[in-house]
């Protein structure tokens, strides 16, 4: 199992009350847990793309962010997590640009991963007086395999769909390592995971909250993903998920840095917006949030997989239940915590958990695209 961070520029209302400039301050000290997260051994960045989410996530140029990181990394991948192509809100064409001179800047590390939008406030700010959000499915469907024949095919031979259309023309630059990007899909639901995998994309799963979400969704997964007809040139056959870590030297310091962050109003937020996710019972509806977590649910919540809390040992005991659950890269979302616990949490994960646990120097997704060999004019 391989490691990785998840920035989106969180900005509560706690934090502006105090700091006049939280906004910025969040951005940058974000962008420089990344580069703490690159030195460390970490392979994966995942950069979103949201709008009008406040408080949430106020990261919306995830072009500019994913760029100015391909800069200031070296090894570390950098996934869109994702950059939304539908067309009502970024032309496939100019996405398409977008993805191959990233690739080029970053040497060949960046990754494109794609979705829907994160639920109805942000969707129908683009698709107004859309009844039926599961529409943006069949928008998306419309949209994403065109995507590897901009890139592999000299000059593109066109589209003309039901939501978009493109005459001929040579879409450039192409990708620098051949023959493309991994591609990744954003799944909210459980049947997106075996659509995704039927598609030959690497899953983003942002929806699994704990090890028995994990384990229910992975078989399905890793069964179809045996069969799958890549919309590309190759199979991404990765699993991705998210959690929260509190990682600090003993054990009773990493509680208190996870009960003093208030994760239970980022919690809050998340399904604030994330409407089109399925709302688990017990989680109240916003403007009502959950309840203050104290140390016993801190302690609960790492029993049963839904964070990652405790001292080295703790956090690598955790962590295997993870890679045993079927989990192919594990990315900690930061956000909560003040910026030194998590540069810590990044130090201490990079020390005593990644190296016991991801062994091979090199990443996963690379020998897939590897794998694949020279590009084809598709």
């Amino acid at each position: 199992m391989e490691f990785g961070i998840f920035i989106q520029n969180y900005v509560p209302n706690s934090r502006r009350e105090h700091d006049g400039d939280a906004e910025h301050s969040v951005i940058m000290e974000e962008l420089r847990a990344v580069e703490a997260a690159d030195r460390a051994g970490f392979k994966y960045v995942l950069v979103p793309e949201h709008h009008f989410l406040d408080e949430y996530s106020h990261l919306s140029a995830s072009d500019v962010v994913t760029g100015y990181l391909a800069h200031a990394t070296e090894r570390i991948h950098i996934v869109a997590a994702i950059f939304n192509p539908l067309p009502q809100l970024n032309h496939p064409a100019k996405v398409a640009e977008r993805v191959a001179m990233l690739d080029h800047v970053s040497q060949g590390r960046f990754e494109f991963g794609t979705g829907r939008g994160a639920g109805s406030h942000e969707i129908l700010a683009f698709l107004p007086g859309m009844q039926d959000l599961s529409r943006t499915r069949e928008i998306w469907e419309d949209v994403i395999a065109e995507f590897p024949k901009m890139w592999m095919q000299d000059t593109y031979q066109g589209y003309e769909g039901k939501y978009w259309s493109l005459p001929p023309r040579k879409i450039l630059p192409k990708p620098w390592k051949k023959p493309h990007p991994p591609m990744w899909y954003a799944a909210g639901n459980p049947s997106s995971y075996e659509m995704a995998a039927h598609k030959g994309l690497g899953v983003l799963g942002f929806s699994v909250g704990d090890l028995h979400d994990m384990e229910r969704v992975a078989g399905g997964y890793k069964r179809a993903i045996g069969s799958a007809e890549p919309i590309g040139a190759f199979v991404n056959d990765n699993i991705c998920v998210t959690t929260a870590a509190f990682v600090q030297e003993t054990h009773d310091r990493a509680v208190r840095s996870a009960v003093r962050s208030r994760t239970n109003y980022f919690q809050s937020q998340v399904f604030r917006y994330h409407d089109t996710f399925p709302h688990p019972e017990g989680v109240p509806y916003w403007p009502q949030i959950l309840p203050e977590y104290d140390a016993g649910t801190v302690e609960a919540m790492a029993g049963m997989g839904a964070v990652i809390c405790g001292d080295p040992d703790e956090a690598l005991r955790q962590c295997r239940r993870w890679e045993s659950a079927g989990a192919d890269q594990l990315v900690i979302s930061i956000g909560p915590a003040p910026i030194e616990d998590t540069i810590e949490m990044i130090r201490l994960v990079g020390e005593h958990v990644i190296p016991k646990i991801d062994r091979d120097p090199v990443h996963r997704t690379s020998r897939m695209r590897d794998g694949a060999g020279p590009a084809k004019d598709a």
